[in-house]
């Protein structure tokens, strides 16, 4: 049987992730192609439990080595429960975000530095990584004024200051320029639809699909 794909979607607050993530989705099963939707911190009941923890509360609530743990402990839940299941049936795997938001968040953001992340991943996970990530990238204060335009109560790294985020972004840049053949940087300024055309011509090009961009389906 033939192994699935896993991409992974990256960036950092209001790039439009979860809304390009459904898009692809339905241009995929329109090919024909099973597709398994997913996010991270998440994915099972119990990483569930855990992204509560991370994502609601005070901005100082976890020190960033806790953060780190916690959202490990939530991911190897979720490969081993959830993604590799998939990826074994032959479905194309779509995750809002992965190892690269702890890079980013815990190691660029929190200032935490990427060689126990790596390390940590590498213990947990050994070799296995997405296929393609694709890192939606806009200037952090438009990401962050569209973040608190739809805040809830999963707002605590939104309410962390704009250094921290700023560092974010760059880390995301960083992680796209140094794995070029893993990582696509996609321009999250413009609208829906053209973000949505970029991604389906680097899925099409770097995985050997033939997608076509359906169009706007839910708003950003």
């Amino acid at each position: 049987m033939t192994t699935g794909k896993f991409i992974t979607f990256e960036g950092g607050e209001g790039g439009g992730k979860s809304t390009q993530l459904a898009l692809l989705a339905k241009v995929l099963e329109d090919a024909g192609i099973e597709v398994v939707t997913t996010r991270e911190p998440g994915g099972t009941s119990g990483a569930e439990e855990i992204r509560d923890l991370l994502v609601r509360g005070t901005t100082d609530r976890w020190a960033p080595l806790a953060e780190v743990l916690l959202h490990f402990a939530a991911r190897i839940d979720h490969v081993e429960k959830v993604i590799q299941p998939a990826l074994e049936t032959g479905a194309w795997v779509l995750c809002d975000r992965f190892t690269d938001s702890t890079m980013a968040y815990q190691g660029g953001g929190h200032g935490l530095g990427f060689d126990r992340i790596r390390e940590l991943h590498h213990q947990i996970l050994g070799n296995f990584r997405p296929d393609l990530t694709l890192i939606l990238d806009l200037p952090v204060e438009e990401g962050l004024a569209r973040a608190f335009g739809r805040a809830g109560a999963e707002d605590r790294y939104e309410r962390m200051d704009l250094g921290f985020h700023e560092r974010i972004r760059a880390t995301f840049l960083a992680i796209g320029e140094e794995e070029p053949n893993r990582c696509a940087i996609i321009d999250a300024t413009g609208g829906v639809d053209d973000v949505q055309r970029d991604i389906c011509a680097e899925v099409s090009h770097r995985l050997g699909a033939d997608l076509k961009a359906t169009g706007r389906e839910t708003e950003q």
